[in-house]
C-alpha cells in the first residue's frame, strides 16, 4: 500500500469511528447498550472530533488531508479506487460549509456528553488494586 492509500484508509477509519459515534450513543442510550457509556470509548470519540472542530475554527484543513495531497503530489495519477473514495470523501463546497458542519457536530457531541453521560465508575471497577 502506498503512503497516500494508507494515509486515506487511515482518514477513512477516523471517519467511520466518528460518523458512528454520532449515531451510536443516542440510539444505544435508547437501547440500553452499555458500551455507549464507555468512558474511555467516549472521551477518545469527543477528542477526535475536537481536532477536527479546533481546526476547522482556526481555517485549517485536516492535517490527514494535507498528509494525503502531499503524498499525492509526489507520485502520478490516482488509483481508481482512491479517486473513487476521495470523491466520497472531499466535496467541492466552499470551505466555510464545512467549518460550520464540524463545529455543529462537535456541539452535538458535546451535547451527548451531557445527555448520555459515561459512566466513570467503570474506570475505578476497573483499576487494579494496589496494596492491601
Amino acid at each position: 500500500m502506498a503512503p497516500a492509500e494508507l494515509v486515506l484508509a487511515v482518514h477513512l477509519a477516523i471517519i467511520g469511528f466518528n460518523l458512528f459515534g454520532l449515531f451510536a450513543v443516542p440510539l444505544g442510550a435508547w437501547r440500553g447498550w452499555s458500551f455507549v457509556r464507555e468512558p474511555v470509548w467516549r472521551l477518545v470519540h469527543a477528542a477526535s472530533l475536537a481536532v477536527v472542530a479546533v481546526q476547522a475554527a482556526l481555517g485549517q484543513l485536516c492535517f490527514l488531508t494535507e498528509w494525503q495531497y502531499a503524498l499525492n503530489g509526489l507520485r502520478g495519477g490516482e488509483p481508481l479506487v482512491m479517486r473513487w473514495v476521495n470523491g466520497l470523501v472531499f466535496w467541492a463546497l466552499p470551505m466555510w460549509v464545512f467549518d460550520a458542519a464540524y463545529l455543529a457536530v462537535f456541539a452535538y457531541v458535546l451535547a451527548l456528553l451531557w445527555l448520555v453521560p459515561p459512566d466513570f465508575g467503570r474506570l475505578r471497577r476497573r483499576a487494579p488494586r494496589l496494596g492491601p
